[in-house]
């Protein structure tokens, strides 16, 4: 792949923005205030959580592996901001809307609160796709380097392509990291490399991040289609005349797509990382993290009394005794989701376990450190195993009161262990919104100036941004990790063609092949570092 800066067609100089201004001292003194504010609150927070837990024996090394992958963590989402930043700011800065700089700061700013407003649904949406013997033992030397392999070569993979201009997807990238750790662990332990991984649930994200596209390049074609047979004024479809502002109503409406694609793109992508820093700390301090120690006493009865309900329903389709091992056969099942008859009496077995550990102890703050990270995996298999029943066809034998018990369970498990505290949210929001603010000239000029053969037109801006904030927005709301690079640069080469201002077929071509490699490149990169790093731990 070459620089797209060297094969394409520049915009007229007349009205290309002004893009070279440095940001004054002010804005540096800003930027590094907000830097020591953000590790100052997560540090002090972390440690007053790991002061308030159960005291459990640790030497300095798995502090130390903490604070490394914390960093490498928070590295990711600082170079997902600067990468991604172009996806929501070219149109506002090519259709002279905002400068450039406001645009950038304006943007972070909504990256920032869209984090702090997450549900967190698509967070843990990827930890599933992570082979479920390195989240069992994520505190391992084989669950630090998983974490390690697929966060590098995420960053690796999205500098490069920043630095080529292309603005590759993010989210593909980390996917790919974990399909890379998940057939490396796989092939390590001598099975075929396609077991590593939930290929069901890795299916459901891809179909999001192959359609993502054609979504956006189809809608904003037709968006843009049906805005020129509703409004005739022609300057909307026409590149800007000098340095001029489109009329007030389509400013108005490209800054507010502005801030809704880079709040939507903050409340998607930073929970990827959100996810990832979870897994840290659960596996480096389960007795702090693994189980949400803030929940009431209160509610410790109801959740008793729903474990041994779902226990009971469980075993009455039970046609075998409980294995010896139950824990070992429910993982199993969740791994291969191979059904036998040792599964749901397994399952309930487990069930059991929860419910008697949390009835002796009246709530989860007060499980001794030696039994917090055993309920939490216990937990973590149930949940799982619930999540394939509902589409397992031996499973659907279960009446509706034995399948309304195990729906009501999992949710009153997935409350106890699918919990992200504010200052991971803080955390990531600040690296997330900061990174907006860096780096952002390279794929803005291409997304600005090297799709379409012409300059970007107010119409052509507002119907692109229109459609990625919704499909972004959409997609946060079913839980789908999307691509806002894919969907935006789509959208804008949908726009281009639906007025007929001609697309560079170089830069296309460019695009295609960062979003064909990317997932294999992600693959090779991380599983190659997951077996190095298994080598030096």
């Amino acid at each position: 792949m070459s620089s797209v800066a060297a094969e394409s067609v520049a915009a007229p100089v007349a009205s290309r923005p002004l893009l070279d201004r440095r940001p004054g001292r002010p804005t540096i003194l800003v930027f590094a205030a907000l830097l020591l504010l953000g590790v100052g609150y997560a540090a002090s927070s972390l440690i007053a959580d790991i002061s308030g837990a159960p005291t459990q024996t640790l030497t300095m090394l798995p502090f130390l592996l903490l604070g490394v992958a914390l960093l490498i963590a928070l590295g990711f989402e600082f170079v997902n901001g600067f990468h991604d930043t172009a996806n929501a700011v070219a149109t506002v800065i090519y259709t002279h809307s905002l400068p450039p700089h406001l645009a950038v700061v304006y943007s972070g700013t909504l990256n920032f609160l869209g984090v702090l407003f997450s549900s967190g649904a698509v967070a843990f949406g990827i930890i599933t796709l992570l082979p479920v013997e390195l989240i069992l033992q994520v505190g391992s030397s084989a669950g630090f380097a998983m974490v390690f392999a697929l966060l590098i070569a995420a960053i690796i993979w999205n500098l490069g392509t920043w630095w080529l201009g292309l603005p590759a997807s993010s989210s593909h990238t980390l996917i790919g990291s974990i399909i890379g750790v998940g057939v490396a662990n796989a092939l390590m332990h001598g099975r075929d490399g396609t077991s590593g991984v939930d290929w069901g649930q890795a299916t459901k994200i891809g179909y999001s991040l192959l359609l993502s596209p054609l979504v956006g390049f189809i809608c904003a074609a037709l968006l843009l289609l049906v805005l020129k047979g509703l409004v005739k004024n022609q300057d909307l479809y026409q590149e800007p005349r000098g340095s001029s502002s489109p009329p007030w109503w389509i400013r108005g409406l490209l800054i507010l797509t502005c801030g809704g694609v880079s709040f939507a793109h903050g409340s998607n992508d930073g929970q990827k990382g959100m996810g990832l820093i979870m897994l840290i700390l659960i596996g480096t301090v389960p007795t702090a993290y693994a189980l949400n120690r803030a929940m009431p006493v209160a509610q410790m009865t109801p959740f008793v009394a729903m474990a041994t309900t779902t226990q009971r329903s469980l075993e009455k389709y039970a046609t075998a005794p409980a294995p010896a091992d139950p824990r070992a056969m429910l993982s199993t099942y969740v791994r291969t989701h191979g059904w036998n008859d040792e599964v749901v009496p397994a399952l309930a077995a487990i069930t059991g376990d929860i419910a008697d550990q949390v009835r002796s102890r009246g709530s989860f703050a007060r499980l001794p450190a030696n039994a917090v990270t055993n309920v939490r995996n216990d937990m973590y298999l149930t949940s799982e195993a619930v999540r394939l029943f509902a589409k397992d066809p031996h499973a659907q034998a279960f009446d509706a009161e034995t399948q309304g018990n195990l729906t009501a369970f999992k949710k009153q498990i997935d409350g106890a262990t699918k919990f992200i505290p504010p200052w991971v949210k803080v955390a990531v929001a600040i690296a997330l919104g900061l990174g907006t603010m860096v780096g952002w000239k390279r794929i803005v000029v291409t997304i600005g100036e090297k799709i379409g053969r012409t300059h970007l037109t107010y119409a052509q801006g507002a119907a692109a941004e229109l459609v990625a904030m919704s499909t972004i927005a959409a997609a946060d709301m079913f839980g789908l990790p999307v691509s806002t690079t894919h969907v935006l640069s789509s959208g804008v080469a949908g726009a281009m063609a639906a007025n007929r201002s001609g697309l560079q077929l170089n830069t296309l071509r460019n695009l295609a092949v960062a979003w064909v490699l990317t997932l294999p490149a992600a693959i090779m990169l991380s599983g190659g570092l997951y077996w190095l790093f298994r080598q030096l731990f």
